[in-house]
């Protein structure tokens, strides 16, 4: 690794000869005044040298400090919530530009749904505390808590670091900006698990936990066995801070898939799908059936397994969904996106598609790609967030296996489903609009189901028929839920001046300038009463010393400091070998899915109204283009400068 030097010529302390006492007055005030010169001068270089130390101490480190809104490549294996119209982003892993290799995000971020930044997605911030106490792992939930305005930080795997020694809950408080400890669960049955299927619902006060895997990485003192899944469900109780460790559909143990949460039956009810099973505790995992779902009632606390029909998409793991539903809840509609194929199915690359399964029908319909394609740009352990009313869903981040691109850094890694295909393309990719509040269901499932964008479906029942009778029932029936009464004061919490977005913080920058200001105050005020001293010393002799008033060398050989001249050597971190992927680490995450005939994003935008990170992705793209003779391609122009990194731009794009 290549490293730069800096020689600190520190001043050495002089040796004047004594003031005689047979030196006359007048002499000895001229010598006096030119010592004083001299002390002066010499109180000024200590303090440049003071400062030039610190800086050399600060400045360096800190321009080595990679940002997680200007520096982002990707990121993947994080957990997400939406609280109050901000989607919250903590933990996973990173790949920053331009340095290879994965790091843990110890970041908790958020972007504002209400604000939407040049790109065409919601501004990331990173202005929220989060201290090395808490845990940063990825493959975790986070459950969101609208009526108290917190979010709680639950399982995940350490990437580098052993698990922590107990495993205890973690609450972020929304409205003050603070991090809660909440202790262990009383009860042994709840182990920290990764890799599950997390949802909160935040009307009843409860976060969900199904399967995941439990290992070295996520249990302390697992020891050197296979990691093995779980069978049963977490239920976690927001308000009583209280655990129950409930039964599962059946004795199989399983992990990677997804569970939403639909407003059916007399409380709601959980709908859990896809992922593997893992048969053997050996760490040999199998695919879960796309075709089987699961469903539990949140009343009777009692699990259902129904069969499902249509065009069912490939066995997967480590795919997103989010749920939203007809304005008269005749049909709910689970939108799932991408995923890995199972080990048996491997060496597939993965998904880059977009199904939808419409229940009570329990159909599947294929919303993206239109053929059998599985998509340009697969890609897993990713997240799904449902903006408010349902209408838009934001996919964030993933592990690409096929490309090396960033992930649309000028979006951070974040796109947009546009769930009712409610643009002017009837495209299901489209920029992110704030105020798009209303879901219409789309043709894709009014053709399968019948009814109108705003319900009415007339296919209300499985092909197959239900799994139970109960089904038929539940199904049928909007969950009765009582308004949920905050248990402390949130009002006063919103109006305080704590909490997410309530103004921005200092930057490092800043605060590094605000504590090299005040150290180079405090030498200045130390070498200046260095000068004091040594002058009320003199007069007491009756002599100032010629040499001024210089700080003792310390005991150094040269003043010789080196550093690294940069860090693009820094070898990646190896990822543990998790229980999923065939025991492999994880390959490189790498960019989006883009289509070249929507690379210039805004319509007819010109190039010369696009920044110049925009303009580096317009480039690469034409080029690809031209190399693949696609269709659409833009028109040649004089080129832009070549971007530093490569960039796949989004595929979004607003005509």
């Amino acid at each position: 690794m290549s490293t730069s030097t800096l020689r600190l010529g520190l001043p050495t302390v002089g040796h004047a000869p004594s003031l005689s006492s047979r030196t006359n007055p007048s002499e000895r005030h001229a010598l006096t005044s030119s010592s004083s010169q001299r002390c002066a001068a010499s109180a000024i270089r200590t303090s440049s040298l003071v400062l030039s130390f610190l800086l050399l101490l600060f400045v360096q480190p800190s321009a080595q400090q990679r940002d997680p809104v200007s520096d982002f490549c990707r990121r993947f294996g994080h957990q997400t919530a939406v609280v109050d119209n901000k989607l919250f982003i903590d933990g996973g892993i990173l790949n920053w530009s331009p340095v290879a290799g994965n790091y843990t995000n110890t970041w908790l971020l958020y972007q504002d749904l209400t604000e939407v930044a040049e790109s065409g997605m919601p501004q990331l911030h990173a202005n929220l505390s989060k201290n090395a106490t808490i845990p940063s792992v990825h493959g975790g939930a986070l459950w969101g808590d609208d009526v108290n305005k917190r979010i709680y930080l639950f399982g995940g795997e350490y990437l580098q670091d052993a698990p922590s020694a107990h495993f205890e809950l973690f609450a972020y408080d929304i409205l003050h900006d603070q991090w809660d400890a909440l202790g262990p669960p009383l009860s042994r049955d709840i182990q920290s698990a990764s890799y599950g299927a997390g949802v909160a619902v935040s009307s009843r006060g409860e976060g969900y936990y199904f399967g995941g895997w439990l290992s070295n990485a996520s249990v302390p003192d697992w020891g050197a066995g296979p990691p093995v899944a779980t069978t049963g469900l977490v239920r976690y109780s927001m308000d009583s801070n209280e655990w129950a460790n409930v039964t599962g559909p059946d004795a199989i143990r399983r992990a990677e898939g997804a569970m939403v949460y639909i407003p059916a039956g007399d409380a709601g009810m959980l709908v859990y799908l896809g992922g593997v099973q893992d048969l053997y505790q050996n760490g040999t995992a199998t695919a879960q059936p796309m075709d089987e779902v699961f469903l539990y009632d949140v009343l009777s606390s009692k699990w259902y397994t129904q069969e499902t029909t249509g065009t069912t998409p490939e066995r997967r793991r480590r795919f997103c969904a989010g749920v939203t539903w007809a304005e008269d809840q005749s049909s709910y509609n689970i939108y799932l996106y991408g995923g890995a194929p199972p080990p048996e199915d491997e060496p597939g690359a993965g998904f880059d598609d977009l199904y939808i399964l419409s229940m009570p029908s329990f159909t599947w319909i294929k919303m993206y790609p239109n053929s059998t394609d599985t998509g340009d740009f697969p890609h897993h352990s990713l997240s799904c967030n449902m903006a408010p009313g349902g209408a838009q869903m934001l996919i964030i981040g993933g592990s690409f296996p096929t490309t090396q691109d960033c992930d649309t850094p000028g979006q951070w890694g974040t796109h947009n489903a546009d769930l009712g295909r409610q643009n002017n393309n009837s495209s299901p990719w489209e920029l992110f609009v704030p105020n798009k509040t209303s879901y219409a269901v789309p043709t894709d499932i009014l053709s399968v189901i019948g009814g109108a964008a705003t319900g009415g479906a007339t296919k209300t029942a499985p092909a197959s028929g239900f799994g139970h009778r109960d089904l038929a029932v539940l199904m049928t029936r909007k969950a009765d839920v009582a308004a949920r009464t905050p248990t402390r004061d949130v009002e006063r919490g919103a109006d305080g001046d704590g909490g997410a977005g309530s103004g921005p913080a200092l930057s490092t920058g800043a605060i590094i300038g605000i504590a090299l200001g005040g150290l180079a105050l405090l030498a200045a005020l130390f070498a200046g009463g260095c000068c004091i001293a040594r002058r009320r010393r003199a007069k007491r002799k009756g002599a100032v010393p010629a040499g001024g008033c210089a700080l003792p060398r310390p005991d150094v050989r040269d003043g010789v400091v080196s550093y690294p001249d940069d860090d693009l050597f820094i070898e990646p971190l190896a990822p543990r070998a998790g229980p999923v992927s065939a025991r492999r680490p994880f390959r490189h995450m790498s960019g989006h899915p883009s289509s070249c005939r929507r690379i210039l994003g805004r319509g007819s935008t010109s190039l010369g109204t696009l920044p110049s990170r925009r303009l580096s992705s317009i480039s690469t793209c034409r080029g690809r283009c031209q190399r693949t003779k696609s269709a659409g391609c833009p028109k040649p122009t004089s080129p832009a400068e070549p971007a530093a990194a490569p960039a796949v731009q989004s595929r979004h794009a607003r005509q």
